[in-house]
């Protein structure tokens, strides 16, 4: 017997996955299928509604679906049937993993949650990704994305020339950290079921992932809760206490944004080295020589002097001429990038290229993660409803009067 391996940027190959989910959440399964995994989207005959959701709309389908299912199979089943609900049960008895990305308790209710499947397959990894979790008072409140993000503190209310309330300008965390943890998390159940032969149940919340991503603030404010002199600020501060996260960079000058002439630029040097360097190479040697700060992260707070010195500096070079420095005068400076103009710079080129319309549906960026010098290979677009329905059902062992039976019943296969 021969066994064969899997491309190397396609380590997941073999496993298998079941995904019952509805809107974003099913992301956490693109981790999978970016990497090789088989994963199948069960939905129901009138499909999931992420193809209608938010915008754009691409040629008639949304961004969101052709992202978030994109290297999937789909196969529609009515799970009202009790055929429909063995045909689910067949799935998982090949299965690694099932994943409920929607409410938790949602295939419970159809005789299909962890307890009945364990008994299916023994060794199956069952994930609930849900809004706030499986359990807590919040635990079946409905919600949409941007609810993790302010339940999670990430998000301050903006106020417009009219005097209306409005959501901020920022990127979505909570519903894609949230994915990306219950992927992690699967694929560790998955090592220990493999090992042990035992399956097992987790759950994740996009809440929570929301949460955890800002640990570093949420923590700060939980160690200020302690005495001054027990917790301080740090040693080049005179261990003065700093706002948590950036808000504790306001006034920082030698680690903050600087208009260069033709954009912005971040300027980073908070060690002592970076400093001098900098200093050195823009022929102002005098600046180190009466502000030298200390060896490490010194931001130069407060001194306003130094930085009406750097403004000035920095408004003489372009963004491109800044970076060539940095990288000659060996000290941090970084673009200042926006979403629209991120993919124009050529770090961003070199190491994200979009994967085409034509493959996909719509430029879309892959998974970074290289492996052996590759990123994982284009994945196959985003299904239609129930679009691999007879492929899957065949893979199953069922013939093709038998699924032209089920189709005819209603049983499988996409209708309005």
């Amino acid at each position: 017997m021969t066994t064969t391996t899997p491309p190397a940027n396609r380590p997941l190959a073999g496993l298998k996955v079941v995904e019952s989910s509805l809107l974003g959440p099913g992301l956490a399964a693109t981790f999978l299928s970016d990497l090789g995994a088989d994963v199948v989207k069960v939905e129901p005959p009138a499909g999931d509604y992420i193809r209608r959701m938010t915008w754009p709309i691409v040629e008639g389908t949304s961004l969101l679906h052709l992202h978030t299912h994109r290297g999937k199979r789909s196969i529609a089943i009515d799970l009202k049937t009790e055929e429909g609900l063995e045909i689910y049960r067949d799935l998982v008895r090949g299965a690694d993993v099932v994943l409920e990305a929607m409410r938790p308790g949602s295939l419970a209710k159809l005789g299909l949650g962890f307890d009945e499947l364990i008994r299916v397959n023994p060794r199956l990894v069952f994930c609930t990704l849900s809004g706030y979790g499986a359990t807590g008072p919040y635990r079946d409140m409905p919600s949409h994305g941007i609810a993790y993000d302010t339940w999670a503190g990430l998000i301050e209310p903006a106020l417009d020339d009219d005097g209306f309330t409005r959501i901020p300008t920022l990127p979505n965390i909570g519903i894609n950290v949230g994915p990306m943890i219950a992927a992690l998390g699967i694929l560790a159940a998955v090592i220990r079921a493999r090992e042990t032969g035992e399956g097992t149940c987790l759950e994740v919340a996009q809440s929570d992932a929301a949460a955890y991503m800002d640990w570093y603030r949420i923590e700060t404010y939980r160690a200020y809760e302690r005495p001054a002199d027990v917790v301080t600020g740090n040693a080049s501060d005179d261990h003065e206490r700093r706002e948590p996260g950036l808000a504790g960079m306001w006034e920082g000058v030698r680690y903050q944004i600087y208009e260069a002439s033709d954009g912005h630029v971040l300027f980073m040097a908070s060690e002592q080295a970076f400093w001098r360097n900098f200093c050195e190479g823009v022929g102002r040697p005098e600046l180190f020589e009466r502000w030298p700060g200390s060896q490490y992260a010194d931001h130069a707070r407060h001194n306003t002097e130094l930085q009406v010195e750097l403004k000035a500096i920095f408004a003489t070079r372009t963004c491109s001429e800044w970076l060539a420095f940095s990288d000659e005068a060996n000290t941090p400076i970084a673009p200042v990038n926006t979403p629209k103009t991120a993919p124009d710079d050529p770090q961003f080129a070199h190491r994200l290229p979009f994967y085409g319309i034509r493959d996909v549906g719509a430029e879309q960026l892959p998974l970074p993660v290289y492996m052996e010098g590759d990123l994982p290979p284009t994945p196959s677009m985003a299904p239609t409803v129930g679009e691999q329905t007879d492929e899957v059902l065949a893979d199953l062992g069922f013939s093709a009067e038998r699924i032209a039976e089920l189709r005819a019943s209603g049983v499988v296969g996409p209708r309005d």
